[in-house]
């Protein structure tokens, strides 16, 4: 679907279109950051609903990516429950939010699912009037290769338009960072 990038293409995606339901890919990089606090704007600007999504997953990059299928030694569990994993997911949630917005907004929905985050985010970004917003960083080839991107997959398989937020750079801190423990 159409794939914007950055402010401009908070204007871009915004002109002319029905937006009922913002989507959002929550992480706590510099880019996370970025597109939770474009998403905000894109939802009162258009009074949609906002829907956080922190997808998460056993062997899953800690900050964004992809867990690739081709691993030659795949992750053995024998329980889990899961159910620590989607409280930390909403805990970081909160977090973003509160160094964003200075605290999560009312209206925000929260979904924790136990799943490849970019498949996630593109099997709930899925209704007519939705809007993806993902965030994106500059990173070395190779961890693009290891990890695969999170944007990329959503660019290229969303039903709905796609707003892909680079990070401002090193201005702001990660989430969990300012005095507290960043989660595992």
């Amino acid at each position: 679907m159409s794939v914007q990038q950055g402010q401009p293409a908070l204007t871009a995606a915004a002109a002319g279109a029905d937006i009922k339901r913002v989507v959002v890919g929550v992480d706590d990089t510099e880019s996370g950051l970025a597109a939770v606090e474009t998403a905000i704007k894109l939802a009162r600007s258009h009074d949609a609903k906002l829907l956080a999504v922190r997808a998460w997953a056993l062997g899953q990059p800690r900050h964004g990516g992809r867990r690739m299928r081709h691993l030659t030694h795949p992750h053995v569990v024998l329980s889990f429950s899961g159910s620590e994993q989607s409280a930390a997911s909403r805990v970081l949630v909160h977090r973003v939010f509160s160094t964003v917005a200075a605290g999560t907004p009312t209206r925000v929905a929260i979904q924790t699912p136990e799943c490849d985050p970019a498949l996630a985010l593109v099997g709930i970004a899925n209704r007519p009037g939705d809007v993806l917003v993902v965030g994106t960083s500059p990173g070395h080839p190779a961890r693009r290769l290891v990890h695969g991107s999170v944007s990329r997959y959503c660019a290229r398989h969303a039903s709905c338009p796609v707003l892909v937020v680079p990070g401002r750079g090193r201005d702001r801190r990660r989430a969990g960072e300012a005095g507290r423990p960043a989660l595992a």
